[in-house]
């Protein structure tokens, strides 16, 4: 009985130790893969505009039938451009963390949406996700001006009305990275990272 004892008890110490070693063996692999994958930010593939440049102002119809000035924040606010379609996954996947980072960021920040085409998919988009409370614009001459190819694309204009970040938004990191760029004062995430490796 005792044998049985002694030799469960040094399995179970033998069974420890190399779940101890495969725990470290792990820990030390994430920490190498930590350090080879940078945080990734907005893509910048804008050559129209850079980050810095005064943001182009486009007298934009808006959906309800007002205008609006864009590129032309409030007196001490930033304002994000978003730019989506109705017929773009991603851009409806990803209203909700846009609407999200919105609330969040409300004290500073005025959320424009902005699109062109038919005004009929792009109400009942507004309508499906809840947007009345934010400017939709429809303008293709919005679009050329900020040089837009891809959606959904974000441009965020600080309060001087100049480009503080801009480029795709394909998740919620590469919208937070609008915001995080803006508040390093780097054109974008990789250039931050770049300096700081």
């Amino acid at each position: 009985m005792n044998n049985a004892l002694l030799v469960s008890s040094v399995l179970l110490w033998i069974v420890v130790l190399v779940m101890a070693v495969v725990i470290f063996a792990l820990v030390r692999q994430i920490g190498v893969l930590y350090e080879r994958v940078a945080p990734a930010g907005a893509l910048m593939v804008n050559r129209k505009l850079g980050v810095g440049q005064e943001a182009p102002r486009v007298m934009a119809q808006r959906l309800d039938g007002g205008t609006l000035e864009a590129g032309v924040p409030a007196a001490g606010r930033s304002q994000l451009l978003f730019f989506l379609a109705p017929d773009c996954p991603l851009c409806k996947s990803l209203l909700p963390a846009v609407l999200s980072a919105a609330r969040a960021e409300r004290d500073w920040l005025d959320l424009v949406f902005a699109s062109d085409g038919d005004t009929t998919p792009h109400a009942e988009l507004v309508r499906r996700h809840g947007l009345e409370g934010f400017p939709y614009l429809l303008s293709e001459v919005l679009g050329r001006s900020y040089g837009v190819s891809k959606l959904p694309y974000g441009v965020l204009i600080d309060e001087q009305g100049r480009i503080a970040s801009l480029g795709i938004v394909n998740s919620r990191e590469h919208l937070d990275s609008l915001f995080e760029a803006k508040e390093r004062k780097v054109a974008s995430i990789q250039e931050f990272v770049g300096r700081s490796g």
